[in-house]
């Protein structure tokens, strides 16, 4: 497969990423509903056939466990699976030995034999007791809702730190759940050993579980080394940036909602855009500038997503941090989502999770153009303040912008000051940094009136024009 052209100059990831992924063709007779093909797919010419499978209570609603299913069958299908079935069923608790009950396992294993499936995940976070017996009980792979969404963020991470993340993320989730048969579990030295460990190496040893902990252990406490490291890199450009006075926007929201098409369309950034589940991990931060000249920076996020499992959100702590720590958060909502007011709740709930729920928030109903009237008049009603764009066609863009100068922290110090021509460093700050008011090029220097932050303004204390 030919690789595709890219000028060094104007390299991206996102775009060499995007470029990739249209570079890919659909396989004649693989049946699945994602929009191109995977890379599980183009690798192993064959979809995992899934069975998936839920607990509900007797208060959950048909239609709350239509919503979980099919967000459970997009990420089944986005990890690279064909769904051939799906069932449930309704109960206070899941049962704590197999997740099902009884009958139900046994109708479970009875329809994983009638389609012939690989795999079966279970739309909930299952014990490595459950885990183990169900496998036991239907004889195939089972997995649950955390391990499937770790295995799509496997795929997707390119960058360095997104992978140390994710399998961060793996090894806190692996760790609880280390299990084995038979003599796996208890395998030590004895006997005529095949390393060496003969005479002399015999003894309780270390079992085969004692090892894997072991080696866990010593892998997590190199990647925390490692992803410290690549925090203090952020840390000093973000502290540079405050330290500017240069305001810094997130763009935060449930994932699949547009959030990296809205940086597109603002920054021309061309990271990857694709219609599947946590296409963006590794956040890209750009410049942007107000219609009055204003500087801030705009950061993609990771999407979230209900119930968002807790490991993930630990691993990915520093990048979460450009929420914790922006000056505005403009909170994107897919508009054609079954449910936009439950991604909504999703969203709040992470970022309050997270120590970001008090940031000034701009709600932005994205993908408009894929909704009636009655849900727009809905929507409208229920979220008055937000700003309805559609991201793809540019439609609602120009308000986006203007919501967001408006936002910005104000600058509140009036300045008019006669700079030297040789202090061009302090001029490039007022214009960056404040709003212009006049500028005038005088034989002394450049005179300018504007509104400066505080910080800026104690700067340029020392050439204040004398009669202002």
């Amino acid at each position: 497969m030919p690789e595709p052209s890219i000028d060094p100059e104007q390299y991206d990831q996102g775009t060499a990423d995007l470029a990739d992924r249209k570079s890919l063709t659909r396989v004649e007779g693989i049946r699945t509903d994602l929009s191109d093909i995977s890379e599980v797919e183009y690798r192993a010419l064959r979809l995992e056939r899934v069975v998936l499978v839920g607990v509900g209570g007797p208060s959950t609603s048909a239609e709350e466990v239509h919503r979980s299913f099919a967000e459970l069958q997009l990420l089944a299908e986005t990890a690279g699976s064909h769904v051939l079935a799906a069932m449930t069923q309704t109960r206070n608790h899941p049962d704590p030995a197999t997740y099902l009950g009884s009958g139900k396992v046994i109708e479970l294993a009875e329809l994983v034999s009638e389609v012939e499936a690989d795999t079966v995940i279970c739309d909930g976070e299952l014990t490595p007791a459950q885990l183990r017996n169900l496998e036991d009980r239907v004889n195939a792979k089972v997995i649950d809702r955390t391990a499937l969404i770790l295995d799509i963020f496997a795929q997707h991470a390119k960058s360095r730190e997104g992978k140390a993340q994710v399998e961060l993320a793996q090894l806190l989730y692996m760790r609880q759940r280390l299990r084995g048969w038979g003599s796996t579990l208890s395998r030590q030295a004895g006997g005529r050993a095949a390393a060496g460990a003969g005479i002399g190496g015999r003894g309780p040893g270390e079992t085969k579980i004692e090892t894997d902990r072991r080696r866990i252990s010593q892998r997590l406490t190199h990647l925390r080394a490692q992803l410290r490291q690549m925090d203090k890199t952020r840390q000093t450009t973000r502290a540079s940036r405050q330290r500017h006075q240069v305001p810094s926007v997130a763009i935060v929201g449930y994932t699949n909602a547009g959030k990296s098409s809205l940086l597109n369309a603002l920054t021309d950034a061309e990271v990857l855009v694709d219609d599947s589940l946590f296409a963006t991990l590794d956040p890209t931060t750009r410049r942007a500038q107000t219609p009055l000249g204003r500087v801030y920076t705009l950061t993609d996020t990771v999407g979230f997503i209900r119930r968002l499992p807790t490991d993930v959100v630990e691993a990915f702590k520093s990048t979460l941090e450009e929420a914790v720590d922006a000056d505005l958060l403009v909170h994107v909502v897919d508009a054609s989502d079954p449910d936009p007011v439950g991604q909504v709740a999703a969203v709040r709930e992470v970022l309050t999770e997270i120590g970001a729920g008090d940031v000034s928030e701009l709600m932005v109903i994205n993908k408009i153009d894929l909704i009636d009237e009655d849900t727009r008049t809905n929507l409208r009603a229920r979220y008055p303040e937000a700003v309805f764009i559609c991201a793809r066609s540019g439609d609602g863009l120009d308000e986006v912008v203007d919501q967001i100068e408006a936002r910005l922290p104000r600058l509140d110090t009036l300045v008019e000051v006669l700079l030297p021509y040789d202090r061009g460093d302090l001029t490039d700050r007022v214009h960056r940094e404040g709003r212009l008011i006049a500028i005038e090029h005088t034989q002394a220097g450049t005179r300018l009136t504007a509104r400066v932050p505080a910080a800026l303004a104690g700067v340029l204390d020392h050439y204040t024009v004398a009669d202002a």
